[in-house]
């Protein structure tokens, strides 16, 4: 029975890999259908067709693997089912795309390239077609390994590789390429830090007080509304800046608003929901379950309104060189170009996304849903300091940076805490087990204050050796503390560093092998 039983498990994953890639492939044949349809044939319409499904291509895997950023920590944290998060996330990538996604989209991602160097129209065609696929293979390869990797590096490393191989090394704008290696440090160590920042806030100013709940009521809405102000602010600077240019003042003071209006719904709400929760740190979670499901769905919009270029730019660049028949830095994006693009990443999501989302909300660290709201705060509110200083970031590395900088504080917080425990039961080696038992028991009961003022009194009493000596004692047990899961770490950064540099690599290759069979 257990080997039937076996049989039948594989026969369903091989069932269900099967639809996955007959969904992914009528979408491709759709794609193709249509674009024939809309082409007079010869040489040109070929490309376009090829273009077509590679960006319908390129578009999926967006969606497999750079959405499961925004909903993972919401979906590793319980505040949402991962088919409720697929639906959320869906509807808010497609309009995001559909309504924010722009009328005019650069072709050549970030300026590292120079088009004056680019030698005609055909070379433009093959060189934007060669960079969307290698940015797609990688993308899909990296899905299949559960690594999150940012599409924009991928296709900034797609277009670098192909320019090269069309222009030669000065093709190149270096410095822009600078900036984008330190976006490898620079977003997940803001993610991180100003993650890791929030939940300390959270411990220090509500779980680490005697009477929680009470101290959650006046917190927490104010916590939600900091994040209605980032939000706010966010989607003016970024999410809409297609369709609508405004400054920072204005985005803030915008952003200021809609942080009071929800502050004003929030508060009353959050008051009627603590009086019937029990006075516990776990009762504080469920408080941030609404706020998360909100920021899931607006990070999701703000990606898709940005990051649908990744996927349409290169295609709309290709089909407006052999509309005008010349190089294009910047063109207006057809309607049926834009869908392609957000029916890809919202049919990517649902068939390939579920991957990515258990890694990015559960085999990391574990998250609640205080870790996965500072995970959001961190999202919104780097991408605005970041913008502001001119910095280059990823919202893939933000968000995952953000998850790993929760987990490392959540180590050190233990890893302090035993030791404290150690310093206790070092300044209490000559009393009963029942005596330390006992004090330990206060110790844990107390809120952050009281128990800094106790271990004062036990290193007036007893000086400072014993300390010294309860450290050396609890060192080999401390240290072996791991929260977050190392092997994931390398592989994810290892992916991180990889991405561009693999990219242009391939995309090289396809340039070339284009190349050799289109010239006579």
């Amino acid at each position: 029975m257990l080997r039937i039983s076996r049989i039948e498990e594989a026969a369903q994953v091989n069932r269900d890999e099967l639809f996955r890639f007959g969904a992914a492939l009528l979408f491709i044949v759709g794609i193709m259908l249509f674009t024939i349809v809309r082409t007079d044939g010869g040489t040109d319409g070929v490309l376009l067709v090829i273009a077509a499904m590679i960006g319908g291509y390129m578009a999926m895997n967006i969606g497999a693997n750079d959405v499961a950023n925004n909903v993972g920590p919401a979906v590793g944290s319980h505040a949402i089912t991962l088919v409720g998060a697929i639906a959320i996330a869906a509807l808010f990538e497609a309009s995001g795309a559909l309504i924010a996604g722009g009328d005019v989209v650069g072709t050549i991602k970030k300026g590292i390239i120079d088009p004056d160097l680019i030698a005609n129209r055909d070379t433009f065609i093959w060189l934007m077609i060669a960079a969307l696929l290698a940015a797609a293979l990688w993308l899909n390869l990296a899905t299949a390994l559960g690594a999150p990797v940012s599409t924009t590096h991928a296709i900034v490393g797609g277009v670098l590789g192909a320019g090269i191989a069309a222009g030669g090394w000065g093709i190149a704008d270096w410095a822009q390429v600078g900036k984008i290696v330190a976006s490898w440090v620079i977003s997940p160590l803001l993610g991180g830090l100003i993650a890791a920042g929030f939940l300390y806030l959270i411990k220090r100013t509500v779980t680490y007080r005697d009477d929680v709940m009470t101290s959650a009521k006046r917190v927490v809405p104010l916590l939600v509304a900091v994040m209605a102000w980032a939000f706010g602010t966010y989607l003016m600077l970024k999410g809409m800046k297609h369709i609508w240019q405004v400054s920072f003042i204005t985005a803030s003071v915008v952003g200021l608003g809609v942080g009071g209006v929800i502050y004003l719904i929030v508060r009353p709400y959050a008051l009627r929901l603590s009086n019937r929760l029990a006075n516990h740190k776990e009762s504080v979670n469920e408080l941030f379950t609404i706020p998360l499901i909100f920021a899931a769905a607006l990070l999701s919009f703000a990606h898709g309104a940005n990051d649908v270029a990744n996927a349409v730019g290169p295609l709309a660049g290709i089909n407006e060189a052999i509309v005008g028949g010349g190089v294009v830095t910047k063109t207006a994006i057809p309607a049926w170009v834009l869908l392609v693009g957000a029916i890809g990443i919202a049919l990517g999501l649902a068939l390939y996304g579920p991957k990515l989302i258990r890694t990015v909300g559960s085999e990391i660290t574990e998250l609640d849903k205080m870790r996965a709201f500072c995970i959001a705060m961190a999202a919104a509110i780097t991408v605005i300091v970041a913008s502001q200083l001119g910095l280059p970031v990823s919202s893939t590395h933000i968000a995952v940076g953000g998850v790993f900088g929760v987990g490392f504080l959540r180590e050190y917080l233990k890893v302090n805490y035993a030791r404290m425990v150690e310093e206790i039961r070092a300044h209490h080696s000559e009393d009963s087990p029942e005596a330390v038992e006992a004090f330990l028991d206060r110790f844990e009961a107390a809120n952050v204050t009281a128990k800094g003022d106790m271990l004062r009194q036990l290193k007036q009493q007893n000086g400072e050796k014993l300390l010294f000596k309860g450290e050396r004692k609890g060192l080999g047990r401390i240290h072996r503390l791991e929260l977050v899961k190392r092997s994931l770490l390398l592989r994810i950064v290892a992916a991180w560093l990889i991405t561009v540099p693999v990219a242009g690599i391939l995309a090289a290759m396809f340039f070339f092998m284009i190349r050799g069979i289109m010239l006579p």
